[in-house]
């Protein structure tokens, strides 16, 4: 992606890094301690990428970046169907990588896996012409970090994350997020992504009113806290009354800024149907149908699994672009998804990652209150110690992590979201009590599909991309080029064949009338 304004191009465009930590013999290991470098892991390619990476026949990269090994996507332009080629081209890579280590684990016989760690998903900003200090990048990204959490968890995360980021990034947006081990539910997610935040880039203001005005449901007493590497927002589960990761999806627990009790789907429903005009710009047929079977619990989010499953740990291989994640090959029953027998979940019991996750937001909460006591405030409505509204005159109970809590038991029509129930709140207006669960299909009329790759193109800038990566040469203005390098995210640098003279190109000047890109035979015939 660029990252300044002298390498953005001349169309809107989004990209997508995924990092994954590499495990030897069952052990996390440092790919800089093993390869040095990308190159020496990957082999030499055509083209040398810029900086210290080394280029995929994609178009991406892939970086060694503080333990991690980081595959990165070309600019895509964001157009129907635009998401899709961003995380085809994302999992191409992966896949690459993945070959690469399956031959070094031959030769060195040593167990090699990838485990998912995190995905960024980039979209272009538009800065407004003449500029306006209500619309700006970090205004927005301040706006979607309280409009994009639950969604983002509900389609992407599982039931071991613990938070959503949203950066300003100079002319791009940045939203992070856990690692979405099924392809066609993270084509889905950046499709999301890239819809509402282009959606809300349109907005005359980027003020948190806005949130008000269009009637945007965003929780209760949450403030997003600052990222914790980066200048940006990050929400946490410990921001939240309770953790969404592990609430049920449709229990109706979560207090709205407007009054209402609503469920995280119903959350992340209203807030997708709010843009809808603009994720469809940005969505095949496929993927909309797919998003709002979601978003209406006609297909399974993977919050709606008993854990993360075991897929994360084994990135490439237990799971490949074109198929589908094993725990989400399911069917829905009297209002329960009927999990596959065989599939395989995250190592540990998911009770002793709530009880731990709820000793975290403890100490955050107690953390907020020091910090509070220290700033001389009596009382701080803050991020991490947020108010839990009520309903009616009598106040909430604290939420105990019971075991009962991890998933949604053996009737989650009768089973209510606290331990003691509703009956244990006396004093309570039952008149006021709204329904426990959010109502839902019977029998799901969607299931679980891989995404049809037959007939998705590739994009002008991806074939721009994956020439550059193959070498192919150029003829510009009566001579002959051939691809060196990288500069930046949009320029590559050529070599005049006859003067050996370089010269910059934009990825746009690549794509413009005149520019003939040589075959094998011209090549020979030229060069």
């Amino acid at each position: 992606m660029p990252a300044t304004d002298d390498d953005s191009p001349r169309m809107a465009v989004m990209g997508i890094e995924s990092e994954l930590t590499v495990l030897v013999d069952g052990e996390r290991a440092a790919p800089e301690a093993l390869w040095g470098s990308p190159s020496a892991l990957l082999g030499p390619a055509p083209l040398e990428a810029a900086g210290p990476a080394a280029s995929l026949p994609g178009g991406g990269v892939v970086y060694f970046d503080e333990g991690v090994v980081e595959v990165v996507t070309p600019m895509i332009e964001l157009a129907p169907a635009g998401a899709a080629r961003a995380v085809r081209n994302l999992w191409e890579g992966i896949g690459l990588v993945r070959h690469r280590l399956s031959a070094w684990s031959a030769a060195h016989f040593r167990p090699v896996r990838l485990q998912g760690f995190s995905t960024h998903y980039n979209v272009t900003f538009d800065r407004p012409q003449p500029p306006d200090p209500g619309r700006t990048v970090e205004k927005l990204a301040l706006l979607l970090a309280h409009v994009l959490p639950i969604p983002v968890a509900l389609l992407g995360s599982n039931r071991r994350s613990t938070g959503v980021g949203v950066r300003p990034r100079g002319n791009r947006i940045e939203v992070t997020a856990d690692f979405t081990p099924d392809p066609a539910l993270m084509v889905a997610m950046a499709t999301l992504v890239a819809g509402v935040t282009r959606g809300a880039m349109a907005l005359p203001s980027y003020a948190l009113d806005v949130l008000r005005e269009m009637r945007l449901p965003t929780v209760e007493g949450v403030v997003p806290g600052p990222h914790s590497s980066r200048r940006g927002w990050l929400v946490r589960d410990y921001h939240f009354p309770r953790s969404p990761f592990t609430t049920n999806v449709d229990a109706r627990v979560w207090p709205i800024r407007d009054g209402r009790l609503l469920s995280l789907r119903a959350i992340a429903r209203e807030t997708a149907w709010r843009f809808r005009r603009s994720l469809r710009q940005h969505a095949d047929p496929f993927t909309f149908r797919l998003l709002f079977a979601v978003l209406q619990g006609r297909s399974p989010s993977l919050l709606e699994l008993p854990d993360r499953p075991g897929a994360y740990d084994d990135i490439g291989q237990a799971i490949r672009w074109g198929e589908v994640l094993p725990p989400l090959r399911s069917r829905a029953a009297n209002g329960h998804w009927d999990v596959v027998v065989d599939a395989l979940w995250n190592a540990g019991t998911f009770e002793a990652h709530v009880a731990a996750r709820a000793k975290a937001r403890e100490r955050a909460r107690r953390r907020a209150a020091r910090e509070a006591r220290r700033a001389g405030a009596s009382r701080m409505r803050s991020a991490a110690s947020p108010p839990v509204a009520t309903v009616g005159a009598g106040p909430q109970p604290p939420r105990p992590a019971a075991p009962g809590d991890s998933y949604r038991g053996p009737s989650r029509r009768r089973d209510p979201p606290y331990a003691a129930g509703w009956d244990a709140l006396p004093d309570e207006d039952r008149r006021l009590r709204p329904g426990l669960l959010e109502r839902r299909f019977r029998e799901a009329s969607v299931m679980a599909a891989p995404f049809p790759d037959r007939g998705l193109t590739r994009s002008c800038y991806e074939e721009i991309f994956l020439r550059l990566a193959r070498g192919t040469p150029v003829r510009i203005d009566g001579g002959v080029y051939r691809p060196a390098r990288m500069r930046g995210w949009s320029h590559a640098v050529f070599v005049r064949a006859d003067t050996g003279e370089e010269r910059p190109f934009s990825i746009d000047e690549l794509g413009a009338d005149g520019v003939v890109w040589l075959d094998e035979k011209d090549r020979t015939e030229t060069v």
